[in-house]
């Protein structure tokens, strides 16, 4: 029997509406409609193109979805995503993510089922941050300043460089993955309701400085925002968080002692050009440099304001020096994990894709990021993985 509910997760997770799903299948609104609420079931023409529309076996639609199995209900809550966005997304938009969250939120609970993971270092520090924010009375300002300082120590960053930033995070318990958003968000983060922090990185042709100050932005969001109903937030709430987190990411990407100490070797503080080492030593960009340097007071307003102009005048707005050159820091972290029970065969990744998850490899690599090579790798030969009980596997151990 055809599962409509199975359909309406992967139209979802599509970004679809009813109506531009039922364009695709040259049917009406309606009769998508009937087959999403099990009144009527498609014929096998309309499955086939089901099937390649979403990269998905003909099973899928006949048998209980992933979902079902390894998902907790309601984990992912619309409300509390928040975007890196110049605006605000609409229901529609925000409801596609939260299902995708939903399928990474399962992915990572299939392959994790047989691990036991290390103690989460960024629910400590959130609860951390918490605790301060609850018992504080300094300024915002203060207090980002302050939490900004407190994530480098807890995350064991070092003071004079961002170079093992990704890797960090990920360390610290964060799931990190990439996808095309769109052009109007550059990414997106939230907590599942079972303490899962995930960060969805967009834009994918942006360049490592602008892709560092993307997770230094929603790490903030993570930290400073915790449990925020952002749908319910008014433009200038939004705008308001988003200056906050704005703030976070030049303050940890660019401690201020550290920072006034190399500003005094710079030879002319208003001339984009002279921070270029200091680029190349934070992996941040001119503009931000420029922001810390004014949040910090080294450049006064109207130095700033011609700093700024120089940036525009020499078209750093859009491409910096060195943005071609420095290498863009990518998640490893799901790749080390599925190497992990790969390698220690505890799961066979040719039968969990055409048995459990019952779609093409094309979806995994459109859902999690990860290049559609790396799955074939672990299936592309004849396999003999016998699943195993591993209470005694020690997989703690691991460096993610």
């Amino acid at each position: 029997m055809f599962i409509g509910e199975n359909l309406t997760n992967l139209r979802i997770l599509h970004g679809y509406s009813r109506k531009q799903l039922s364009e695709k299948l040259h049917v009406t609104e309606q009769a998508v409609w009937q087959y999403e609420n099990n009144y009527t079931s498609p014929k096998m023409q309309i499955v086939n193109d089901l099937k390649s529309i979403f990269h998905v076996k003909s099973k899928y639609f006949y048998q209980k979805d992933i979902l079902k199995r390894y998902v907790v209900p309601e984990s992912i809550s619309v409300i509390n995503i928040a975007y890196r966005s110049k605006v605000m997304n609409v229901i529609s938009k925000t409801q596609a993510e939260a299902k995708h969250v939903e399928f990474l939120d399962c992915f990572v609970n299939y392959i994790t089922a047989n691990l036991s993971l290390p103690t989460q270092k960024i629910i400590q520090l959130r609860d951390e941050v918490i605790g301060y924010l609850n018992n504080s009375v300094d300024d915002r300002q203060t207090q980002i300043n302050k939490i900004a300082a407190l994530t480098r120590k807890r995350l064991a960053f070092r003071s004079d460089t961002n170079d093992n930033l990704m890797f960090l995070m990920e360390k610290s318990g964060i799931f990190i993955f990439e996808k095309p958003i769109g052009d109007e968000i550059d990414a997106y983060s939230l907590w599942t309701k079972q303490d899962r922090p995930f960060i969805v990185l967009g834009n994918l042709k942006r360049s490592a400085v602008r892709r560092n100050f993307d997770l230094a932005h929603e790490l903030g969001h993570l930290l400073l925002h915790y449990k925020v109903e952002f749908t319910s937030l008014n433009r200038q709430e939004h705008k308001e968080l988003e200056q906050e987190a704005n703030l976070f990411a030049g303050t940890f990407l660019l401690p201020e002692e550290e920072l006034l100490e190399d500003i005094k070797n710079v030879a002319s503080i208003t001339n984009p050009d002279a921070y270029i080492d200091l680029k190349m030593k934070w992996k941040t960009s001119l503009q931000v440099i420029g922001y810390r340097a004014a949040n910090l007071e080294v450049l006064d307003t109207k130095k700033h304001r011609n700093f700024y102009a120089s940036l525009h005048r020499k078209g750093y707005l859009k491409r910096e020096p060195l943005d071609e050159s420095l290498a863009i820091q990518k998640p490893e972290k799901i790749k080390s994990i599925i190497d992990l029970i790969a390698n220690k065969k505890l799961i066979d990744l040719r039968e969990m894709i055409d048995k459990d998850w019952m779609v093409d490899i094309s979806f995994l690599h459109r859902l999690t990021g990860i290049d559609a090579a790396f799955f074939n790798n672990y299936i592309s030969h004849d396999q003999d993985f016998e699943l195993i009980n591993v209470t005694n596997v020690a997989p703690s151990k691991a460096n993610f």
